[in-house]
């Protein structure tokens, strides 16, 4: 498959942003791929288009379908898994987020309870047990704001996005 120049410079930039967010560049280019294609590929066809390695491709494609970023699909007359990815960026977005908070939320929820949880804890300063009591708290109130946005379809958040564009222009003085 050739690519337009357009769909080559989206894919490249989403791997150059997948890198700066921890995820391997091949991961985030084959998401764009499938995600502006819009339809099922196999994995030889995904390597022959990005050019790159049929092993890489076969190993992004694992981590994308572990994320649920990719579903496997089947063609008739094909023996070969196809692989596709939403077409609804609000869905994409919170597969990220739920992901995002897995592994990296809620390990740090863990973590502060264990930390104030110990018996350690005495031995830190006042202030050192008070921040920690405080990054907790923030985070627990996050978790619970991304849980609530994460139950929300596609409709709502768009709403809500609008909404707080206008308190934020609001609390500026802006009117518009």
């Amino acid at each position: 498959m050739e690519l337009t120049p357009i769909t080559k410079q989206f894919i490249l930039h989403c791997g150059e942003m997948g890198s700066r967010w921890g995820v391997n560049r091949s991961v985030a280019q084959i998401q764009a791929l499938l995600y502006l294609i819009g339809r099922p590929l196999p994995a030889d066809e995904i390597a022959e288009t990005l050019s790159i390695a049929r092993s890489n491709v076969s190993t992004s494609l694992k981590e994308l379908l572990t994320w649920r970023m990719v579903r496997v699909s089947h063609t008739m007359g094909d023996r070969r898994d196809h692989f596709e990815a939403s077409g609804n960026v609000w869905e994409l977005f919170k597969l990220i987020v739920e992901g995002r908070k897995q592994r990296e939320v809620e390990p740090m929820i863990a973590l502060l309870n264990g930390l104030l949880a110990s018996p350690d804890i005495s031995n830190e300063t006042p202030q050192t047990q008070q921040r920690i009591e405080n990054t907790l708290e923030f985070v627990q109130t996050l978790t619970v704001w991304i849980e609530e946005m994460l139950r929300q379809d596609s409709e709502t958040l768009m709403k809500l996005l609008k909404m707080g564009a206008k308190v934020r222009n609001f609390l500026r003085g802006n009117n518009e």
